[in-house]
């Protein structure tokens, strides 16, 4: 192991996906990033945690937890399976461009002219339309009260 080493990640024959950390690191700060990295303390063996529900996506998780805690300058040993920065995980499908180029041409025809339903305008702009002559008297409002409303 690497001196100064926080963290160590491997497999195990019983317990699957495990993680271990060296005296460099406080017990209680590597208890709760371990535990928010989905790992659990292994009965009967002090400092040994698990991975909680290995069969599901296991050795990804396990390498996203290697990658997180490197994230926050911890020095991490891992097997060179759950290590990601060498071991590349199962290959994506990958998606032709075809959805791309045809999304790029309907852009570039939605942003062109056309002259298919192109009609000048018929009015004038709003800016010249005249204002009316302001009034000379203020004008009188009759409110009338309207009947079978709430009373004030």
């Amino acid at each position: 192991m690497q001196p100064g080493t926080h963290f160590s990640f491997g497999d195990h024959k019983e317990h699957g996906f495990v993680a271990s950390f060296t005296s460099s690191m406080p017990q209680h700060l590597a208890h709760w990033f371990l535990e928010r990295e989905q790992f659990e303390p292994v009965p009967d063996e002090p400092g040994l945690y698990r991975l909680s529900e290995p069969e599901r996506d296991g050795p990804r998780r396990t390498r996203q937890a290697v990658h997180d805690l490197r994230r926050r300058s911890y020095i991490v040993q891992a097997d060179i399976r759950l290590d990601p920065t060498l071991s590349t995980g199962p290959r994506r499908p990958v998606r032709s461009n075809e959805l791309q180029e045809r999304r790029s041409r309907l852009a570039q025809a939605a942003a062109g002219r056309t002259t298919q339903r192109f009609t000048p305008p018929t009015t004038s702009p709003p800016s010249a339309r005249p204002i009316p002559p302001k009034p000379t008297y203020a004008p009188t409002v009759h409110l009338t009260a309207a009947a079978g409303g709430r009373s004030r």
